[in-house]
């Protein structure tokens, strides 16, 4: 689940669950429920390929492409908002550098059941697969009346696929343009690349949230980069997994222009 956006740093974090805890004695906190909701990092998943026996993208009306790099959208995995963890999870999730632990009502409103947050992160997600698919058939000057993009991605959540969608159906129409089939003319250049990003259709990317945790699965699954937003490069450098390049972008163009240039040897290519 990957549709919060308030995401506080770990010194944050702390600072919070210090404060909860002198609040009450820890003898009757330690079996109580408390506000809370633990994240860690999630599934990721290559918009390239196929996600529980159905392709993530599917293309009619235009020729595509055979690829062979990967481009993974990542999660969140979020405990649900009817859930209140013990103090000795909270406690085990705050020394974990792989959780995070923030106030419950920065995740879920407050109230919110499970089936309204369902509703609440797959009409985000809608809403994110159609604002990629303008996004990308824009970029190619593509008319959506003659190309048809179904996107499918079961069981997850919210709008932080959105750039990794629109990059995906770009890598399938169009590639890097030198019209080579396979990794040559990937966007990718055939190495494994994750992100995340909210979009919308004239290609802005917007903060998400939650990256620090994002970039343990996109390590985690073989990516060698990662795209983030800007504004949340601070984020990003949190314990940042050894080997992961961070490329921070605010648009659509300057994603793909990003891995063109990373392809071509990677001068010039912006880093967190």
């Amino acid at each position: 689940m990957s549709s919060y956006r308030s995401w506080l740093a770990p010194r944050r974090n702390r600072l919070i669950l210090c404060a909860v805890l002198a609040a009450a004695p820890i003898v009757t906190a330690v079996a109580a429920p408390l506000p809370f909701t633990v994240l860690e990092p999630g599934i990721s998943v290559n918009t390239l390929g196929s996600y529980q026996g159905a392709e993530v993208i599917t293309i009619t009306g235009h020729p595509t492409r055979h690829t062979e790099g990967q481009l993974r959208m990542t999660t969140i995995a979020a405990t649900l908002p009817n859930y209140s963890p013990p103090l000795s999870e909270v406690v085990s999730a705050w020394g974990d550098p792989n959780k995070a632990v923030v106030p419950r009502n920065s995740v879920y409103p407050s109230g919110q059941s499970v089936s309204q947050a369902n509703q609440v992160n797959q009409q985000a997600m809608d809403q994110s697969q159609q604002a990629a698919t303008t996004a990308a058939l824009d970029y190619l000057g593509l008319s959506p009346s003659q190309v048809k993009v179904d996107l499918k991605l079961a069981d997850v959540g919210g709008p932080s696929a959105g750039l990794m969608f629109t990059l995906g159906i770009i890598d399938e129409l169009h590639g890097n343009g030198s019209g080579k089939p396979g990794a040559a003319g990937d966007l990718t250049g055939g190495a494994v690349v994750a992100g995340t990003g909210e979009i919308d259709d004239s290609g802005d990317v917007g903060a998400v949230g939650g990256v620090a945790l994002k970039t343990k699965a996109a390590a985690r699954d073989g990516a060698t980069v990662f795209l983030v937003p800007r504004s949340e490069c601070p984020d990003a450098q949190v314990n940042t997994p050894k080997g992961l390049r961070l490329v921070p972008v605010n648009t659509l163009d300057q994603a793909v222009k990003a891995l063109e240039a990373l392809d071509d040897g990677g001068a010039g290519v912006p880093s967190c």
